[in-house]
């Protein structure tokens, strides 16, 4: 299995056999599993309803593509899978980015900050050119932009969202 690297920002090398995964930091003390290693997701600190929030960042351009939510089975999936999954609050369930507009996030890492709160995924955004992480259709989920009291739409619409979901 190819190595595919979780990291936190508070580097501390750290291997966790068995999952194929290398993590690169331990900031706080998790959980140990029956054989002695640490379970890397007992790591993250899950907020009351068992939920991390997580920002998607653009491979490459470093662009904030979106903010969304995930649990504990989201983020094993995203490391699973290496493409995103994240949890949606509104329908109580697991949500497969691109699974209906085929917009799919391909992870090239994940990061844990350093209080353990909060997850960045950094993503090669597919299936259309450039990438389109917004269900308005456009790039960037943060297409508005502060200004003189108002907020001005700085990022075009791509594609019609009626047509990315039919």
């Amino acid at each position: 299995m190819r190595d595919f690297p979780v990291r936190n920002c508070c580097a501390v090398p750290a291997t966790f056999p068995g999952r194929g995964f290398r993590t690169l930091g331990v900031c706080h003390a998790g959980q140990m599993t029956d054989n002695g290693v640490m379970n890397w997701l007992d790591e993250v600190k899950w907020d009351e309803q068992g939920l991390v929030p997580v920002i998607a960042q653009e491979h490459g351009s470093k662009d904030v593509l979106m903010f969304a939510w995930m649990n504990r089975e989201a983020l094993a999936r995203t490391a699973e899978l290496r493409r995103a999954v994240y949890y949606s609050r509104s329908r109580g369930k697991l949500w497969f980015k691109g699974e209906e507009s085929g917009h799919v996030q391909i992870v090239h890492d994940i990061r844990l900050d350093c209080d353990n709160d909060v997850v960045l995924l950094e993503v090669t955004q597919t299936g259309h050119e450039p990438g389109i992480a917004c269900h308005t259709g456009r790039h960037s989920c943060f297409f508005k932009r502060h200004d003189n009291d108002t907020w001005l739409t700085v990022e075009p619409v791509l594609k019609d969202p009626a047509s990315i979901y039919k």
